[in-house]
């Protein structure tokens, strides 16, 4: 499987939370290649299985397939889109960005900015406000609405950008790098003899509040699960302690909510099969699909590998494709029943 060309399909797939038909279409077309059954639920999570033996233990497999973005809820008198955020999209990075609004068909639009020239002095180093963001399509009240309906979702445009070594950019990274981490390990266990049954969960909502991941689990019902996401990588001025280091391997996460025979058994296999990791302790919960997965029914025994990503919520998250590979490869070792 070549991991890039992968991702960039996947990123490349709009998939605003509680839109993600594009996304998940995509996501299910590349799960068919290991899973005969993959199908979308009702609530926009991919689904497929891998049965072997019915004695075997049940493991899921998750990353969510939704992505930050915004929702149209007004067209002004001139034509101007006003928006919500869906997700914790950064506000930071919104100003002068080139955007599609996803109406009757796909449109182009820019969020406009005051020029520096003629803000006050001290508005010049405010975060634009939600109530203040406002998309301009060139287009006059009456065209826009005979196109753009409230509640259509806009996205951020971003290509599919590979930067020096192996880091690669793109918007939606979180969390298709997960997903990508999770076909890539499928692709790793073709032909071999696996010590679970399998049930991957592309899921739909995570990024307002991990709806998507609560159902499907239920319905899965799991011995056990997996969940694959992204987390803080490293910047310029960061601190240590709270961001980890692009091309350091997968992020193996240990919490209260998170079962510790689950992380000893990932470090353990990361140790004899030399697979880069780092280890990432969490206080708390994980703000992650593995804190309603080990929810589900009568509770479930959940670990959590993440891979380091820069930007995060932003149309220029950026990752390795060595952390990625690190990800799946640490999957497929523990389906495999290395001990």
């Amino acid at each position: 499987m070549n991991i890039k060309e992968t991702l960039k399909l996947l990123c490349e797939s709009p998939g605003v939370a509680g839109s993600e038909n594009a996304a998940s279409q995509a996501a299910r077309q590349l799960l068919l290649q290991y899973m005969q059954n993959a199908e979308i639920d009702s609530f926009g999570t991919v689904v497929g299985s891998m049965q072997t033996d019915e004695n075997l233990p049940l493991l899921l497999l998750d990353a969510h397939i939704d992505e930050v973005g915004l929702i149209v809820n007004f067209i002004d008198e001139k034509g101007f889109l006003k928006v919500s955020k869906v997700g914790g999209i950064d506000r930071r990075a919104l100003p002068a960005q080139t955007v599609t609004v996803h109406g009757k068909k796909a449109v182009k639009g820019v969020i406009c900015t005051l020029p520096p020239h003629v803000q006050k002095n001290e508005d010049s180093s405010k975060v634009i406000k939600e109530d203040e963001i406002a998309i301009d399509c060139g287009m006059k009240k009456e065209e826009a609405e005979k196109i753009i309906s409230l509640g259509d979702v806009v996205t951020i445009d971003a290509d599919f950008t590979e930067l020096q070594g192996d880091i690669i950019t793109a918007k939606a990274l979180d969390d298709r790098a997960g997903v990508c981490a999770i076909l890539y390990a499928l692709d790793l266990l073709k032909g071999k003899t696996l010590q679970y049954n399998l049930t991957v969960s592309f899921s739909s909502q995570e990024e307002i509040g991990c709806r998507g991941a609560a159902i499907s689990a239920y319905n899965i019902n799991p011995d056990l699960a997996i969940a694959v996401d992204v987390s803080y990588g490293n910047y310029v001025g960061s601190a240590e302690n709270k961001t980890w280091k692009l091309g350091a391997g997968v992020m193996l996460g240990t919490a209260p909510v998170l079962d510790k025979t689950l992380f000893e058994k990932m470090k353990k296999i990361a140790k004899s099969k030399n697979i880069p990791h780092q280890i990432e302790v969490m206080g708390e919960k994980t703000s992650t699909n593995a804190d309603v997965i080990s929810l589900t029914r009568s509770g479930v025994k959940c670990a959590l590998l993440s891979i380091p990503l820069r930007n995060m919520h932003t149309p220029v998250e950026a990752a390795s494709v060595a952390d990625i590979e690190a990800t799946g490869r640490l999957i497929a070792e523990f389906v495999l029943g290395v001990n």
